[in-house]
């Protein structure tokens, strides 16, 4: 019997999934290219976290230590946290999957919020669960929406506090209340990607919430502030038992030996952080106020990002606004797939590119 008449497929859910793109790298242009585009700190990495890595570098032929001691020991050093309850992988990204591989059945139900994070409804496709998708109130998660969703079927609640690509976050008391409202045997799952930025009185990531429940998990990255997306470097603070699970399903080897390196000196190098906490709190206010004066609406964002939205006319679109830009070398990402047709996000750059960017769109907007 020929092969072609019963070919493998894939389990199911995978051939529902819209594979991730990322934003784009690069513009035909003559002048200087702003890559504004994927959320990356404009500061780069702190210099001890370039020299751990180049160390590193120099034993290439040797297996990384499976635990991530050195890393974990920084990270539980820096917030003051169980080392047994540190769990480090490729990127938060792989944890979220990790989880979904761990705690979703086929026909199992996961919510997240209207404008979350594309990898959630990855990572539930992936594992035959089901997506329900919760509506937000002013581009910010909706608790109430959340609880009203929850079923007999729901397994996990995939919850990016701030929110990307939107920036707007929920407070410490909401988060307790969404909490509260879940059965015992569903999953809060707090992604915490860009925690570091936050500087609002009335924030928690999730450390706390963790430390006193068993069913909450926070993630982190080391993509954003640490300025070491190449090198895919995530963690989670978990429950002892959820983090006895998650290290049985990851791979033994999934961190590398620079990346442990790399992240154990940037999560120790705390001065390094507040400067780039800094250029992203008074270049966020910049940029707001301008874009603001040009006639172009802003979510108000915690994090390193801003959402404008552009009216919904001919030769003033976001659509259009991209193509310009990218003339003038400034790349941001559109958000057409998270639901914002008529918006660009971008991320706050060096103050060259901010600058260069508010020229631009009054060039634009004329």
């Amino acid at each position: 019997m020929s092969s072609m008449s019963n070919p493998p497929r894939p389990a199911p859910g995978v051939l529902k999934i819209n594979p991730y793109v990322g934003g784009k790298s690069g513009a035909d242009t003559d002048g200087p290219v702003y890559k504004l585009s994927s959320n990356e700190t404009p500061l780069g990495p702190s210099p001890q976290a370039v020299e751990a890595f180049t160390k590193a570098g120099q034993s290439l032929e040797l297996y990384p230590d499976g635990g991530a001691h050195a890393l974990r020991e920084a990270i539980a050093a820096r917030y003051g946290l169980n080392i047994e309850r540190i769990v480090c992988g490729a990127g938060s990204d792989e944890i979220l999957s990790l989880l979904a591989q761990a705690y979703l059945s086929p026909g199992d139900e996961a919510i997240y919020s209207e404008h979350g994070f594309l990898m959630y409804k990855i990572a539930i496709l992936s594992n035959g669960g089901v997506p329900v998708v919760a509506p937000e109130k002013d581009c910010t998660t909706n608790v109430d929406a959340i609880l009203e969703r929850v079923t007999k079927k729901t397994r996990i609640v995939f919850l990016a506090n701030p929110n990307n690509p939107t920036g707007t976050y929920i407070s410490h008391d909401e988060i307790r209340r969404l909490h509260a409202g879940l059965p015992a045997n569903v999953l809060l799952v707090l992604d915490a990607a860009y925690a570091e930025y936050v500087r609002r009185n009335d924030y928690e990531a999730g450390i706390e919430l963790v430390a006193n429940s068993e069913n909450t998990v926070m993630t982190r990255t080391f993509s954003k502030i640490h300025g070491l997306a190449a090198l895919r470097l995530g963690w989670a603070y978990c429950p002892q038992n959820i983090a006895d699970v998650l290290n049985r399903v990851r791979g033994p080897f999934n961190v590398s030996a620079p990346a442990i390196a790399a992240g154990a000196a940037a999560i120790g190098d705390g001065a390094f952080m507040e400067k780039a906490a800094d250029h992203n709190e008074n270049w966020n206010e910049w940029l707001n106020a301008k874009l603001e004066a040009l006639g172009l609406g802003v979510t108000p964002s915690v994090g390193n990002f801003l959402l404008i939205h552009f009216p919904d006319r001919k030769g003033r679109s976001a659509s259009e606004a991209e193509a310009f830009l990218t003339t003038r070398g400034l790349i941001l990402r559109r958000v057409d797939n998270y639901g914002f047709p008529d918006a660009l996000r971008m991320s706050i750059g060096t103050e060259p590119a901010n600058r260069a960017l508010i020229r631009a769109l009054g060039e634009f907007l004329q």
